[in-house]
């Protein structure tokens, strides 16, 4: 019988880097610094420097990335921020977090990402902000978006938990708005061995602001300005992270040509929708997700599953229809459909081409089943 598939495979990834790595731990354990420190400060001057950004504060979480970057930016109580309806609940909830309102606007049916088209009709005298979400490693288009707040003087927080590397027009995803939020969850591109975040922008007040929010609300210890919170990346996983940080480009690229090959692979396969190009994003494919459309995706993924495959659905509840947003109220059909047809495949940078063959054939083979179930 063959060996399980994952949905990710992190073992090639550590073991090619593990003496650094183990190097890295053991340099901090040494040093005594296990919290912020000469470690954190290093990765954020490393951090802004691949990215090109003026300043990188990092924080002990992708979530609290965004909501320390809403309250840096001044966002809170009375103010509503713009978002999609189709991300991990961390996006909307950021806003929630600094006692402002979450306001869902539908998505585009291809890339699932924010449909600039309804984030307009959304803007309110309360809109303070949008929070676009590169989703599954693909920018959203931005170029509306800026214009749209430019004209109505609003913010702008990137969500790059899951595209880091990734490019608009050639620019890196981080750097289009005010302010952006990393993830460095252990699944994501650029990967800690916990939970970990970065806020970036080009602002010195959002910058100072994030910095301060970060440590209790304090510029210097013991002297709290305002209410802030714990969120200091541990020391630890900024050593893992500056290991991991000029391999980035690597991964990518690796991640980029398994897509490639599912590409190939999965033209042959009726039935199942990969995921499109755009000319203006280059993709990192931090997930490869098709569509199996007409009511045949839960069948198909029992069915891989059956087979040692393992797949994901990100995300089988659109986040209006999650209870705790159940009042937002609104009606947005893309989401709610390609929440009811993603399914996101194996994919890691180092996957071999006999391993998607392996997926490909059994997603062909699950297909027809749920077809022939359906007759």
């Amino acid at each position: 019988m063959s060996a399980p598939v994952p949905a990710l495979d992190l073992s090639p990834e550590i073991d090619s880097l593990w003496e650094e790595l183990q190097a890295a731990i053991t340099r901090v354990t040494r040093s005594g610094h296990f919290i912020l420190g000469p470690e954190v400060e290093a990765f954020e001057a490393e951090a802004a420097a691949y990215l090109g950004v003026r300043h990188a504060v990092a924080v002990n979480s992708g979530t609290d990335a965004l909501v320390i970057a809403l309250r840096a930016l001044g966002i809170g109580p009375g103010d509503e921020v713009i978002t999609t309806p189709f991300s991990f609940v961390a996006t909307a909830e950021a806003i929630s977090l600094v006692g402002a309102t979450p306001v869902f606007a539908d998505i585009d049916p291809a890339t699932f990402n924010l449909q600039p088209d309804t984030v307009a009709a959304k803007v309110t005298s309360r809109t303070r902000a949008i929070i676009p979400v590169h989703l599954y490693g693909q920018a959203a288009d931005m170029e509306p978006i800026l214009d749209l707040v430019r004209r109505r003087g609003l913010k702008v927080v990137e969500d790059v938990a899951q595209a880091f590397g990734g490019r608009y027009k050639g620019q890196r995803l981080g750097t289009l708005g005010d302010a952006a939020a990393f993830s460095f969850f252990p699944s994501k591109i650029l990967g800690a061995f916990g939970d970990g975040g970065l806020v970036v922008t080009n602002s010195e007040d959002v910058a100072a602001s994030a910095r301060m929010l970060r440590s209790h609300g304090s510029r210097k210890k013991y002297y709290n300005e305002v209410t802030g919170y714990n969120s200091r990346l541990d020391a630890l996983q900024a050593a893992v992270l500056r290991v991991k940080l000029p391999h980035v480009d690597e991964y990518v690229a690796g991640r980029q040509q398994a897509a490639s090959r599912y590409d190939r692979l999965l033209a042959r396969v009726s039935g199942v929708i990969v995921p499109p190009a755009r000319d203006y994003a280059t993709h990192v494919y931090h997930q490869y997700t098709v569509r199996v459309p007409e009511g045949r995706r839960d069948a198909v993924q029992a069915f891989l599953s059956a087979a040692g495959i393992s797949t994901t659905v990100y995300y089988p509840v659109p986040l209006h229809r999650l209870p705790v947003y159940s009042s937002s109220g609104g009606a947005f059909p893309v989401a709610e459909q390609a929440a009811r047809e993603v399914l996101s495949l194996p994919i890691w940078p180092q996957m071999d081409e006999s391993v998607q063959r392996r997926v490909v054939d059994a997603l062909a083979a699950a297909v027809g089943a749920s077809v022939a179930d359906r007759m």
